[in-house]
């Protein structure tokens, strides 16, 4: 097993790994829309929130020795379905023609007030 960390996403604020690699497979953990260069909470629309959170995702991922069409498996956590066709606009452009496999979770709540937290798995 070996831990995934890059400078690129925004360092873990607890016990936790950005990702794991292990048996072929990048383990990515939940990322929420922060900028990484600044540490600052990206609260704008969905759109903006998504944008943040795929690509600190992404950055994990290449990190990872991976990249975003081999992604195999990502969960989105959404606090208000509907929002959900506007984030799932965001998320076919980020990942165009792949498609990875996917679940959508509503949940009454996000650390920070935030509106969207994606996890994923990826091959290595």
């Amino acid at each position: 097993m070996k831990v995934i960390t890059t400078d690129l996403a925004p360092s873990p604020a607890g016990h936790y790994a950005q990702a794991v690699h292990h048996g072929g497979l990048l383990w990515v953990s939940g990322q929420l829309p922060i900028n990484p260069a600044t540490g600052a909470q990206v609260h704008g629309s969905i759109e903006d929130q998504t944008t943040t959170v795929l690509r600190n995702l992404e950055q994990i991922v290449l990190a990872g020795g991976s990249r975003r069409d081999q992604v195999l498996r990502a969960t989105v956590y959404v606090t208000d379905i509907a929002l959900w066709p506007r984030v799932n606009a965001v998320y076919a452009a980020f990942f165009g023609d792949h498609r990875p496999a996917r679940t959508v979770v509503p949940v009454p709540a996000l650390h920070h007030g935030f509106l969207i937290e994606i996890d994923a798995v990826a091959a290595v």
